[in-house]
């Protein structure tokens, strides 16, 4: 992930990447194979104009810097996104926010003491079929969301640092780093549930590696999302859903050409326009414009990252308990 928000910031005219931090110095100087699941990612970066550091403290001393991105396991988002807010930087901090609420509400703080900018890379609000779903509901054009679904589903993260993701102490488990993503999506359409009912599985992790959920809300329709990275190594990634409005009904499916449509009650298919990029470089687009005073409308607060946080925590409990669990 540190690559691909290299990736994008390289994109913009603007911006000049003046250093990188990695802890284990082979994976800077190309030794060490980079292995992931973004494509693009893995080609030689060319870091020769970059100051390369393996001690954050110390890139935090000597370089000017403006930003700083926070591509580093959940586990350590909390501690290093407060060092930076703290030596006067604007954050983008990979999601989730943080292990705990405490956590975030301690990034959250940071913030707002160094007067400077936190976004959490929710990078699903940006991804641009999902952003023409939000349009699409909030014009009331369709009517009413009768029943909302969400699915996001991977093979095991075999591949991740010291295998981290697959370390519920480190990552929280897939409902934590993965299944977040519809979490957040859900509480963005339709605001914070009153309460979760959910099923889980314990996986790899250790943790809750599957899990799907019931969310409640005061109104009649009905909204579910599962997910999880408990699939064979040969599975193909999904991520999809399917929103049913009272005069239509939207379904994106990403390993689907068209990936998007628009079906209305009076009959055929539409396959909407969809605006250019994907997720993480329109969340870093975001980001920059609102770190160099452009006005651009707040996609993403750190307050709704930690509602996302809280309602996985609540998902979990859930799960644990076998009973529905209100949103405190």
């Amino acid at each position: 992930m540190g690559r691909q928000h290299l990736n994008c910031y390289r994109a913009l005219r603007g911006v000049r990447v003046a250093a990188i931090c990695d802890g284990d110095k082979a994976r800077l100087t190309g030794v060490r194979e980079i292995a992931g699941n973004i494509e693009g990612t893995q080609a030689s970066l060319g870091l020769d104009d970059i100051a390369l550091y393996t001690d954050f403290e110390k890139m935090l001393a000597e370089q000017r810097l403006d930003a700083v991105s926070i591509t580093l396991p959940t586990f350590m988002h909390s501690d290093f996104t407060v060092k930076a807010l703290e030596a006067g930087l604007h954050v983008l901090c990979e999601k989730p926010m943080a292990m705990s609420v405490e956590q975030c509400k301690d990034m959250i703080a940071a913030a707002k003491t160094n007067k400077r900018i936190l976004q959490i890379g929710h990078c699903i609000r940006f991804w641009p079929e999902y952003v023409k779903a939000k349009g699409i509901v909030d014009s009331g054009r369709y009517g009413d969301v009768r029943t909302a679904s969400f699915r996001r589903v991977s093979p095991v993260p075999g591949w991740s640092w010291k295998h981290w993701l697959i370390n519920q102490d480190k990552s929280g488990g897939a409902i934590m780093d993965l299944h977040i993503h519809d979490t957040d999506y859900v509480q963005y359409l339709f605001g914070l549930p009153l309460a979760v009912r959910s099923e889980a599985v314990v996986g790899p992790s250790g943790g809750f590696d599957y899990v799907t959920t019931q969310y409640v809300y005061e109104n009649s329709k009905v909204v579910s999302a599962e997910g999880g990275f408990v699939m064979s190594p040969d599975f193909k990634f999904e991520m999809s859903f399917v929103i049913s409005l009272e005069k239509a009904t939207i379904v994106y499916d990403c390993r689907h050409t068209p990936a998007l449509q628009v079906c209305p009650a009076k009959g055929g298919c539409i396959t909407p326009k969809i605006e250019s990029g994907d997720g993480w470089s329109r969340e870093i687009v975001h980001f920059v414009k609102r770190i160099t005073g452009k006005k651009t409308p707040d996609v993403i607060t750190p307050l709704d990252s930690l509602n996302a946080v809280k309602i996985v925590l609540a998902e979990k409990h859930s799960a644990e308990t076998k009973r529905e669990v209100r949103i405190q």
